[in-house]
């Protein structure tokens, strides 16, 4: 039995044993023969810690956006290679009031690369999925297991892979060891390839590890380093993991074989919250769109290797157009069509809205390092 569900319905177990029994006690036998004995006590701080459940209802949801999005990895100091298990997602709040979120997931659409073998095109050159409303996640998705809550003008760092300081390591890299940063982190998933997924850093507290749901086949998350086509969005009417592991879910690409390599789940688009479609700068005439119109009408182009990532757009006019920000903003960037330097300007104390246009092409741009470093 999964071990989240046994200590979830032990825990249930021991609430109503409450009543009458306070120094209630069970043993649990793991799949390798060894147990374990718990309390009460132990039942209950167990079952919130792996699976916190929702306590606050939502707000402001449609307000979270896809801030940057670094994936492509950096050059390992001796110039041997490069290094591309540092991922990681921000999501920031684009507006003045606070966002509560229950069940957001991420998720990315198939096929992993924006020019790969992209069957999902019928004869007159449109995806097949598009006249049914969904969008295919492939291999997996992960989750916030619990309620996040995003104070205004506020970003949340979600690391991919390597919730660690990579910077020992490889100084171009990123610093995840931060008590403040969240990490796609459940072993118990499937997800477990230890050069993907070290333990997290000791100061990321264990509330801060988002849990997953794997239909698919390989031991990490395969978000793109080339050019992935990435979606956040909030489950409905069914928890990540029911919705995650109901076959009548699943969806193949069409002349695929129907195994874990090709799986995908659907999610509808009316979920799905805020997307970027990116494409590769190496291939620039092979790439093709996976994300419809109505998530994302644009695409980004990313140069991976070098430890760039793809930086939302400022919004020049509302963020100028705040009282408070008059004397904070800073000039001078030239790869925001604004002029504005975001990251500069929220030092200073400004407060910034991006770009939400629903098209990455006017939406993003190709940032030369991760924000996370400076």
């Amino acid at each position: 039995m999964n071990k989240r569900l046994l200590l979830i319905f032990a825990f249930a177990l021991c609430h109503l044993s409450f009543c009458t029994a306070q120094s209630w006690k069970m043993t649990i036998t793991k799949n390798d023969g060894t147990t374990l004995e718990l309390s009460a006590n132990d039942v209950k701080e167990i079952s919130f810690s792996e699976e916190p459940l929702p306590t606050l209802p939502d707000q402001n949801v449609d307000q979270i956006i896809i801030k940057e999005v670094y994936c492509g990895g950096c050059p390992m100091d001796d110039g041997s290679g490069f290094f591309q298990a540092d991922k990681c997602i921000i999501l920031y709040n684009n507006c003045p009031q606070q966002i509560v979120a229950n069940n957001l997931c991420f998720g990315f659409c198939t096929p992993y690369n924006s020019n790969g073998n992209n069957r999902n095109y019928d004869d007159a050159g449109q995806l097949v999925y598009e006249a049914e409303d969904f969008t295919p996640a492939l291999n997996g998705i992960w989750y916030f297991p619990g309620s996040l809550v995003i104070e205004p003008w506020s970003q949340v760092v979600v690391n991919v892979h390597g919730a660690i300081n990579n910077t020992l390591t490889y100084s171009q890299s990123v610093n995840y060891a931060n008590a403040d940063y969240y990490c796609m982190y459940d072993p118990e998933s499937g997800y477990n390839q230890t050069s993907y997924y070290p333990t997290p850093a000791d100061i990321i507290p264990t509330s801060h590890y988002l849990r997953a749901v794997k239909y698919g086949q390989g031991k990490a998350w395969p978000l793109s380093v080339f050019s992935p086509a990435l979606f956040i969005f909030q489950m409905q009417n069914a928890t990540p993991l029911e919705y995650g592991m109901n076959a009548d879910n699943l969806w193949y690409s069409p002349g695929e074989a129907h195994d874990a390599i090709h799986a995908n789940i659907r999610i509808p688009n009316e979920w799905i919250i805020d997307g970027v479609e990116v494409y590769s700068a190496a291939e620039k005439e092979k790439n093709l769109k996976r994300l419809t119109a109505d998530i994302d009408a644009g695409y980004v182009y990313l140069t991976n290797k070098l430890g760039h990532s793809l930086y939302r757009n400022v919004d020049q006019e509302e963020t100028e157009a705040m009282p408070e920000n008059a004397s904070k903003l800073v000039y001078g960037y030239v790869d925001d069509p604004s002029g504005i330097d975001a990251e500069a300007s929220i030092r200073r104390g400004a407060h910034i809205m991006y770009r939400d246009w629903n098209d990455s092409t006017g939406d993003f741009h190709e940032r030369q390092k991760c924000s996370l470093r400076e």
